[in-house]
């Protein structure tokens, strides 16, 4: 009888106790982003493209790509990411990876363009994936693919000659001669370095020169580029700075051959290549200390400079929004460009690298978490309330991103890297859902929350 009214009581109680709903957990933001924009729907330069799948080759959607597999690497349950991405390789790359191909299947690979490398990241992972699921052809297809790219910028990129300030650095591109920019750091040194770490450690010899120059295009860059009373580094600089393709280069001074100003996606291709080849660098290497070093430089001057009231960057680091382009433009031979008065503007693309540098180097050990992690939420938080746009959809849109720049050459004298070019420059648009904001929205959520997983 007992038993029956313990029993009895408990039915009761169980009758009379409103059911637990489930906890359902939110999409995290990485997977938000890729689902809106990464294998969809986004801008590469201002092309539009509605499926990652069959975007040609290029460093943006590259960088899109890579964020989306990384995202997979993470969440390995989405196997529709993988898959998006190893349709895009697979639709640029000839069968046996000896060439990578353009929308007019020509070679997407130009000479001396730096540019076009970036986006063969994702092949070290689909070289160990289809290994692992015993597809030996596709994996030697990638393999040959990235081999092809590295070899590319190692033997045939054209660099700085011998007798000039920098000799033995990466051309940004041919069409800019002697001129190193922050951007091609990120698009030569990472590709470069995964390459050295997956492939080449049987050529001991051969091995430690390869590391020797990709330090050595870090140490050359930031020797000529890094402003310590600023903690900053300027856009680019030109080794021949009396060229006609480099008219916007200081002539003269302590800065000699740098460009005028600090353009905050520039540092932050810049910040995240530091990363990025820190991952796979020997630590015995002679010059993996320099390297930290300067590591360390970048981001205490981006710590320095991001915007106290909301967490992110703006598009020229070292002013706020009182800053505006001046009314009157640039001269440039007799002829003016650049007129306007738009002011400086909170960046998307280049709060988000930062943000995923800072929380990449925090993860890996490279950054103090005491100091950095601070920072890193802030801006992350800041990333989410300033450029992220929830749809009725349930999707969400990234804006205010610039669309591009640059600096030059001759024949674009537009591109005169001053504070009216930045600000209101004829292709300083300002866009949304642009793959460089995009990709680096999402490996900044992706590193977010590895680091808070821990």
């Amino acid at each position: 009888m007992k038993n029956y009214i313990l029993g009895a009581l408990l039915l009761c109680l169980m009758a009379c106790t409103p059911g637990k709903k489930e906890e359902v957990k939110p999409i995290p933001y990485s997977q938000q982003m890729v689902e809106s924009h990464g294998l969809i729907d986004f801008y590469c330069n201002r092309r539009h493209h509605d499926s990652l799948s069959t975007t040609p080759w290029d460093y943006v959607s590259g960088l899109v790509a890579n964020a989306v597999l990384k995202t997979w690497a993470y969440y390995p349950e989405k196997t529709e990411y993988y898959d998006a991405v190893k349709a895009f390789a697979d639709f640029s790359t000839n069968e046996d990876g000896s060439d990578i191909k353009n929308a007019k299947g020509t070679t997407a690979l130009r000479p001396s363009n730096i540019d076009d490398l970036p986006a063969g990241n994702i092949f070290f992972a689909l070289y160990n994936e289809e290994l692992k699921k015993g597809n030996t052809k596709d994996a030697e297809r990638y393999k040959n693919a990235t081999t092809v790219i590295r070899n590319k910028l190692k033997y045939d990129h054209s660099r700085i000659a011998e007798g000039l300030p920098g000799a033995g650095g990466f051309f940004h591109k041919a069409i800019y001669p002697n001129q190193m920019w922050l951007d091609g750091l990120f698009m030569g040194s990472p590709i470069y370095a995964q390459w050295q770490n997956a492939f080449g450690k049987d050529n001991v010899e051969e091995n430690e020169e390869s590391w020797n120059d990709i330090a050595h295009q870090f140490m050359t860059i930031h020797k000529f580029t890094y402003n310590s009373e600023k903690q900053l580094n300027y856009h680019a600089w030109s080794a021949t700075p009396e060229d006609e393709n480099s008219f916007w280069a200081q002539k003269e001074g302590t800065y000699k051959g740098c460009s005028q100003e600090f353009w905050g996606r520039g540092m932050g291709w810049y910040f995240a290549a530091l990363v990025d080849v820190l991952e796979v660098m020997p630590k015995d290497h002679k010059h993996y200390a320099d390297v930290c070093g300067i590591l360390q430089q970048v981001a205490a001057g981006l710590k320095r400079w991001q915007d106290a009231e909301s967490g992110v960057w703006y598009q020229l680091l070292q002013y706020d929004a009182t800053k505006t382009a001046d009314g009157k433009g640039d001269v440039i031979n007799g002829e003016t460009y650049n007129v306007g008065t738009q002011a400086n503007y909170l960046e998307a693309s280049c709060s988000g690298i930062f943000t995923y540098a800072y929380w990449k180097g925090i993860r890996l050990g490279l950054l103090d978490k005491g100091e950095y992690a601070p920072v890193a939420e802030k801006a992350y938080q800041g990333l989410i309330k300033n450029f992220i746009r929830p749809r009725e959809d349930g999707g969400i849109d990234v804006v205010q991103t610039c669309a591009s720049a640059g600096l030059g050459p001759a024949k674009d004298p537009s591109r005169t890297g001053t504070a009216n070019y930045y600000l209101a420059g004829k292709d300083i648009t300002v866009v949304e859902n642009e793959g460089k904001a995009i990709g680096t929205f999402i490996l900044a959520s992706l590193e977010y929350e590895m680091n808070h997983a821990q």
